[in-house]
């Protein structure tokens, strides 16, 4: 009898023991591998980001649709302004700048005259636009431009994207872009009690409750909320 008191004791014991260390482990492991997945969603909004902005300065907008920004990442060119020689602080207090130097320089090959090249030093001026594939310039080599859409352990979820034009204060136009998925997407799977735990502080704080870049309330340069 007394032997099974003790077997049962010892289990009572161990149980014991698995609980507290569960208890303190627990938070920590659910802490580490929302950093984890954190670091992956985070570089993905990053890549829009980047598609986005590169996006707008050729279009004035920015685009609600990932099959547009996919295809301009994949097809779309970058201007990229190859530069030989410089203007002389003599050539800048003559009232020249590079806008005029190569219109000087545009002109004389239009004409074939270029007396003025010469008369304002410019003989070996140059500025050669060259236009360079998006995916060469803005990302590393291997980069999947089709992942773009797709939220890291979303289980094939997608971003929300939405853009909005406003108007300022001062008349003029605010472009807005934001790109946002909540943590109920990409921390599925993990403790419920920590997820509900995490987006109650949230909601608390007036923050959203998941990851974003930009906002279509508040011009923000496309900042993220982890920033």
């Amino acid at each position: 009898m007394k032997t099974v008191i003790n077997v049962l004791l010892g289990l009572c014991i161990i149980a014991l023991v698995y609980i507290c260390y569960a208890s303190i482990m627990g938070p920590i492991n659910f802490e580490n591998e929302k950093k984890h997945r954190d670091a992956a969603v985070i570089a993905r909004l990053i890549d829009i980001r980047k598609a986005q902005q590169e996006f707008r300065s050729q279009n004035q907008r920015y685009t609600a649709s990932f099959d547009t920004l996919i295809d301009f990442v994949k097809n779309g060119r970058i201007p990229f302004v190859a530069k030989e020689g410089v203007l002389t602080d003599k050539q800048l207090e003559d009232g020249l700048t590079e806008r005029k130097a190569m219109a000087i320089i545009n002109k004389a090959k239009r004409t074939n005259k270029w007396d003025e090249v010469r008369k304002n030093g410019l003989e070996n001026f140059k500025r050669d636009t060259m236009w360079v594939p998006v995916m060469d310039t803005l990302y590393a080599r291997g980069f999947t431009p089709d992942s773009m859409r797709y939220v890291p352990f979303g289980r094939g979820a997608q971003f929300e994207m939405d853009t909005k034009i406003d108007t300022a204060r001062s008349g003029a136009p605010l472009i807005l872009l934001e790109v946002k998925t909540p943590y109920t997407v990409y921390l599925d799977g993990l403790d419920k009690q920590e997820i509900v735990n995490i987006i109650d502080l949230q909601n608390k704080l007036s923050k959203y409750p998941g990851l974003m870049i930009g906002s279509l309330e508040t011009p923000n340069n496309n900042a993220g909320n982890w920033e």
